[in-house]
């Protein structure tokens, strides 16, 4: 997958628009396998680091508006729309709303639990300032963590892996992926669980 990414990125020559539009692209499918592929494509100086961040810093905040905003619009489908102020979701409203900036801003640090949390918070209709300024601290923080690890990994391995770097890069984001599963299923059990409490 990252290889892929790669390819995707890389066919997209020297030109800065079709080089930011890939990494947008790119984030909006699988953000951190991507934030990955740019870091170590940074180091092999394919672009700017601050191209490469802004990019990045670009297409991640659009998607998490994405989220929130299908969510928001799904809360005015006249079949769901109801489930908004339902009592059988109202636990799980009531911990967002009492924890909103935490939980937004610790599920950009848990893969798997960003799509979930953020189409939420649209879906009931927490403010949209508050979302994005937390949203923003987040990136700022897990995304240039992320990249900065994949750049100096890139740099620090570039004259003795070559491209083995690529599959202990593509073993990180593996390990990504199952603790994402992992979290994702948790969410669902968790979800099952205040079902039933008040079903």
């Amino acid at each position: 997958m990252s290889s892929l990414i790669s390819s995707i990125i890389g066919g997209a020559g020297s030109s800065p628009f079709l080089l930011f539009f890939a990494i947008v692209i790119g984030v909006f499918f699988l953000e951190d396998t991507t934030v990955v592929v740019v870091g170590l494509l940074a180091a092999d100086k394919v672009f700017s680091v601050p191209f490469a961040l802004f990019a990045l810093y670009t297409g991640i905040i659009c998607g998490d508006l994405i989220l929130y905003c299908v969510g928001r619009l799904a809360s005015t489908h006249p079949r769901l729309a109801h489930f908004v102020d339902h009592d059988l979701v109202a636990p799980f409203r009531t911990w967002l709303e009492t924890r909103f900036v935490l939980t937004v801003f610790t599920a950009r640090f848990i893969p798997g639990a960003r799509m979930p949390t953020y189409t939420a918070s649209g879906f009931f209709r927490s403010p949209l300032s508050k979302f994005v300024l937390t949203s923003l601290g987040a990136i700022s923080i897990w995304t240039t963590l992320l990249f900065s690890i994949s750049f100096w990994f890139g740099n620090a391995t570039a004259g003795w892996l070559g491209p083995a770097r690529w599959g202990i890069a593509l073993i990180f984001l593996l390990i990504l992926f199952f603790v994402g599963r992992h979290n994702l299923l948790a969410y669902r059990a968790r979800k099952s669980e205040l079902s039933v409490t008040n079903g």
